[in-house]
């Protein structure tokens, strides 16, 4: 039962953040559309942009897990970062080339960190910090 509950409290840090890097996607869509789907060299604007809300998605995956994890709510984030960084940097193997390097280091780099980021402050705000 254990082993259910956290894959479920990783599941939902997770599925939190996918959710909202999606909706933010699609609002960047609607707002510049000139800045995705090309081919190339991404903007700065948008590499800022994404950059950003990638970073409070996982802010808010992180607080999730945290909150919903009963137990050890700082191992559940730091297996929910470690599996953001771990997938960061597959992804990163995957486009390269296609995307400048510092914005692919970047994402691995700022993606863990808002989970843990999200993590800490859940933990301060029930009193566990």
């Amino acid at each position: 039962m254990i082993i259910l509950h956290t894959f479920l409290v990783l599941a939902a840090g997770f599925l939190t953040m996918a959710a909202l890097v999606a909706v933010a996607t699609v609002i960047l869509n609607k707002l510049v559309p000139e800045w995705t789907g090309q081919t190339g060299k991404p903007r700065k604007g948008y590499i800022l942009v994404n950059l950003g809300y990638s970073y409070t998605a996982a802010m808010a995956g992180g607080y999730v897990t945290t909150w919903l994890a009963h137990n050890n709510p700082l191992i559940h984030a730091l297996a929910l970062s470690l599996i953001v960084l771990l997938l960061s940097a597959l992804s990163a193997l995957q486009q390269r080339g296609a995307q400048p390097i510092l914005y692919q280091l970047a994402l691995i780099v700022l993606s863990p960190a808002g989970v843990l980021a999200g993590a800490m402050i859940r933990l301060r705000l029930a009193g566990l910090l």
